[in-house]
């Protein structure tokens, strides 16, 4: 007979609102029932004082098998590789081992011929990059420079696997690399139009107004980052709304570009800094600081000038390595939640951003709500997010697909 679980007495927040149910019912990995009778022979797990939610996702990552079970500490069971790569073995271990985070996929993104991120990275570093992708099978194609070129690299992601496409539109100016090769606007359409054909939508990582421009014009389903160059402006605030694209501003990768980020304070909290090894710990305590000129208040300013005109926000990290400052896998995606309500979002608003919205915007209808007959990925917290949102912290229980996560 296979085992249910009744969550009783908590307050229910079910990726949109706080709904009168109380008590929610998980069998065979998905959500049995919301509000209804408690089966007979359930475990019981008394949640009073807890507020039960849909577990967070994580729409801007660079996971490893290792910081997706450290995703899984803080709660996080789905994340969205935004650069990177898997073995085969690798990717069917992310739909079966329930204790880490799942992680849809893009692999590398498309990129101009030494165009980001390769100025930011060492030969020894690229090295050491090819020659694994050669052992683990992966395509590295990921340099074009013709439309022709992008429908191939395209094509190629599709069959490895990727769930989405992501192009880099990015000169170099922010990271202290101005004229750095970019791709075209021909290259950018193509990869939108190819994707799309294809069934997949397309994601730029675009940091500047310009950028930012360019790939709206090409037909970009989604903006990964802010621009941190100028302010908003009403224009490029109408552009991106009509558009139909969401943006993920990650705003802590932001803050940590420009040198301000408070990710040092944010981690004495010892609900992070306690699920956390010595690298992350320092990883929070530094910055990227390559374009001190820009200003976090910006960010945030944007951030509820983009809200406010119905523009879909999305949460994401950002995080990759300890090396590169200011985020640490788990731990940030709270922190850019909190970023949120100090944007001007309510609690309730920022908590869409990492569970209903992601999973509306890349159709992973499953996820991202408390419904009847949703994956039952959960997560069960001690106090109100809803109101507070550093509660989001303040965790009890984890559960991917109904399997309750195993804390070390």
């Amino acid at each position: 007979m296979s085992k249910i679980v009744a969550i009783i007495n908590a307050k229910v927040f079910d990726g949109e609102n706080v709904i009168d149910a109380k008590n929610v019912t998980v069998k065979d990995g998905k959500i049995l029932n919301v509000g209804g009778p408690i089966p007979e022979g359930a475990e019981i797990i008394n949640a009073k004082g807890c507020t039960l939610m849909p577990a967070l996702i994580d729409a801007h990552s660079h996971p490893n098998m290792e910081t997706l079970k450290q995703n899984m500490h803080f709660g996080i069971t789905t994340t969205f590789q935004m650069q990177g790569y898997f073995s085969e073995a690798q990717m069917l271990e992310l739909k079966e081992n329930t204790g880490i985070a799942e992680s849809l996929k893009c692999f590398f993104a498309i990129t101009a011929p030494n165009g980001h991120p390769s100025e930011l990275l060492p030969p020894a570093v690229l090295a050491k990059q090819k020659e694994m992708m050669a052992k683990t099978g992966i395509k590295v194609n990921k340099d074009v420079s013709t439309p022709e070129e992008a429908v191939k690299v395209v094509n190629e992601r599709v069959q490895q696997g990727a769930d989405y496409i992501k192009i880099m539109v990015e000169d170099g100016t922010i990271f202290g690399y101005p004229g750095t090769p970019d791709v075209s606007d021909e290259v950018i359409e193509a990869t939108c139009a190819e994707s799309h054909r294809l069934g997949k939508m397309t994601v730029a990582h675009a940091m500047t107004i310009e950028a930012y421009e360019r790939a709206i014009t090409g037909g970009i389903d989604g903006l990964m980052h802010l621009f941190i160059d100028k302010p908003h402006t009403p224009e490029i605030i109408a552009t991106i709304a009509k558009s139909g694209a969401f943006v993920c501003p990650t705003i802590i990768a932001g803050a940590s570009i420009i040198g301000d980020s408070d990710a040092s304070d944010f981690v004495k909290d010892p609900r992070v800094s306690s699920k956390l090894n010595q690298d992350w710990i320092d990883s929070l305590s530094k910055h990227i600081a390559t374009y001190p000129q820009g200003k976090t208040e910006y960010l945030l300013k944007t951030v509820k000038a983009l809200h406010d005109a119905g523009v879909d926000i999305l949460a994401g990290a950002d995080a990759s390595q300890p090396a590169i400052g200011g985020m640490a896998h788990g731990a940030s995606l709270h922190h850019e939640l909190q970023l949120l309500v100090k944007a001007g979002l309510t609690p309730i608003e920022a908590l869409r951003t990492a569970t209903s919205i992601p999973a509306r915007r890349f159709g992973l209808h499953e996820r991202g709500r408390i419904l009847n007959g949703a994956r039952a990925d959960l997560l069960l917290v001690e106090g109100d997010p809803t109101t507070n949102i550093a509660d989001t912290l303040s965790i009890k229980r984890v559960w991917r697909q109904g399997v309750e996560f195993k804390f070390d």
